[in-house]
């Protein structure tokens, strides 16, 4: 077995082990994640959607909110997210968001489905626009939310994403 391998290998097992804390505690669903950067881990999760009581709070969200604290930046270029499941549309936007490098994912959407957690209705609504699931929105005070956009631009503390 090639040596990066392996290593993929521990490091999913650490995830698997963070899952199996969070059931263990009624935290939310069976799911873990770590983020590692040249072999280190930067950041744990595991999901905690119910002792939270905040759809947010998946493993994957969880562990890339703790790397980026612990590298003290919100770009975690080089790095990857080990992760127990496939992620959600959510996760994945937050993996390209916090630019990592790589993705190794244990179980699928298709299997996450089978136990309930079934993101196929977002999934299919974000690709189309809509599908079966609707959300109402609507644009206001457009004006006022441009002046504040152009405070951003000026500011000397901007920073590009």
């Amino acid at each position: 077995m090639p040596p990066d391998e392996i290593d993929d290998r521990a490091f999913m097992l650490e995830a698997l082990t963070l899952a199996r804390r969070g059931v263990a505690d009624g935290a939310g669903g069976p799911f873990g994640a770590l983020v590692v950067l040249d072999g280190l881990i930067l950041g744990r999760g595991w999901n905690r959607v119910i002792a939270d009581r905040d759809p947010t709070a998946h493993a994957e969200l969880i562990a890339i909110r703790a790397a980026c604290q612990a590298r003290g930046d919100f770009h975690l270029r080089g790095a990857t997210l080990y992760t127990t499941c496939e992620p959600c549309p959510m996760c994945r936007a937050a993996a390209f968001w916090a630019h990592l490098d790589r993705v190794v994912y244990a179980a699928d959407t298709a299997d996450a489905a089978g136990i309930g957690f079934d993101d196929g209705l977002i999934r299919e609504a974000l690709a189309t626009g809509g599908g079966p699931l609707r959300l109402a929105t609507e644009q206001l005070m457009r004006e006022e939310a441009m002046e504040v956009f152009r405070l951003w631009e000026r500011s000397p503390l901007r920073m590009d994403y």
